[in-house]
């Protein structure tokens, strides 16, 4: 029985959407997927995509609701797949199991799904309607939507600064500008992401671990790879990073044509299990960012978190290659010229300044958290 309710379709496809929610930092690169089937105004199927290469959200569903799908109507964030990948197709399991009416928030931009599903369920006689929660379904998987289009992972940016911009004192110090509660939130932002990427100066300022440490000693989903951008290859054998690249990967991309010192550094850094990459360099002698996003793509990557220092912030937003931006407001004031600031780039005037858009504004803690999406 289909449902004609729009109030009652937008509360299905809600619980859809918080269903496909569940899988992030498990399913990727695939997409999240929620499903509900309801027949006779009673959910009688959930599921979502549970992890990269398990049964799809529909087929969870289905597999709750037996015999009670002929007839029903199934709500999804994302178009049945209708090809054969790591799984089988939706779309015939649909048609297998009678559904009489799909209810989806969008076309998959996949391009051997991209309406082909909507089209397969069409001539099987099963209704289509498309757009209910569309917004909420891109949003969810926008780092899908972007890799598909562009080939590079979704960028998230992530600082912690005083309240007059400060990230570290003039000797480098940055521990602890933000809270507890702020800390506890970027654990939880790198337990979602495929990769951590920090400039050879924050690895030399802080010597950090890039992992996830989530409350209640849970492990992570996945062990994201920790990036580093260092041209001549200085990451200390000594580094937290090197000392456990063997069982957490860490991947360095340094300049072509390195100098004879550099050269033997990078041989012991392999030897270390330190993965090395090269990269052209600019007329400033910087990497060429974007080649190393487009490298991290290419490896499957979906998402990943930029985390400083202040000059590869500025190339990042010079370059407009962040998506979102996390910011976390320390209520401290600093008050050194010659403290390091969030971002250090070339001088620009205010008029050229673009301004970003304020997503969430909230407090954790003492801190003020602000997520935002950069000026285009």
């Amino acid at each position: 029985m289909a449902l004609n309710n729009p109030n009652s379709d937008e509360k299905y496809m809600r619980l859809a959407l918080e269903l496909a929610a569940r899988g992030r930092g498990l399913v990727e690169p695939n997409p999240m997927v929620g499903a509900i089937i309801v027949r006779d105004k009673t959910i009688v199927g959930r599921g979502w995509h549970r992890r990269f290469g398990g049964p799809h959200a529909e087929i969870e569903a289905l597999r709750q609701a037996g015999a009670k799908a002929r007839g029903a109507t199934l709500y999804v964030t994302l178009e049945p797949c209708c090809h054969t990948g790591k799984t089988g197709p939706c779309t015939q399991a649909l048609i297998n199991a009678g559904v009489k009416c799909v209810v989806a928030a969008m076309m998959d931009p996949y391009h051997q799904v991209r309406g082909h599903g909507f089209a397969t369920l069409r001539r099987a006689g099963i209704r289509v309607r498309v757009g209910m929660g569309r917004q909420q379904a891109r949003q969810l998987n926008n780092p899908f939507i972007k890799r598909l289009a562009t080939g590079m992972p979704y960028v998230i940016a992530k600082w912690a600064q005083t309240l007059d911009g400060c990230v570290a004192d003039r000797t480098n110090q940055s521990q602890w500008i933000s809270s507890a509660a702020s800390r506890r939130q970027v654990h939880l932002l790198r337990a979602g992401v495929d990769g951590i990427i920090i400039g050879i100066g924050t690895a030399l300022a802080d010597n950090p671990q890039l992992t996830a440490r989530l409350p209640g000693n849970k492990k992570p989903p996945r062990l994201a790879t920790r990036v580093v951008l260092d041209r001549q290859c200085r990451l200390p054998l000594t580094s937290q990073l090197v000392h456990t690249a063997a069982t957490i990967p860490v991947l360095l991309f340094h300049g072509k044509n390195l100098d004879p010192a550099a050269l033997a550094r990078r041989h012991k850094l392999l030897q270390a299990g330190v993965e090395m990459l090269a990269l052209d360099v600019d007329a400033h002698g910087h990497l060429n960012l974007r080649s190393a996003l487009q490298q991290l793509g290419h490896r499957g990557m979906t998402n990943v978190l930029v985390e400083g220092g202040p000059r590869l912030m500025a190339s990042l937003m010079a370059e407009h290659l962040a998506d979102e931006i996390h910011v976390y407001i320390a209520p401290i004031i600093l008050g050194d010229a010659q403290a390091r600031h969030a971002v250090e780039g070339q001088f620009i005037r205010l008029a050229q300044a673009c301004p970003g858009k304020i997503l969430v504004l909230q407090q954790l803690g003492p801190d003020i958290h602000i997520l935002l999406r950069p000026p285009a």
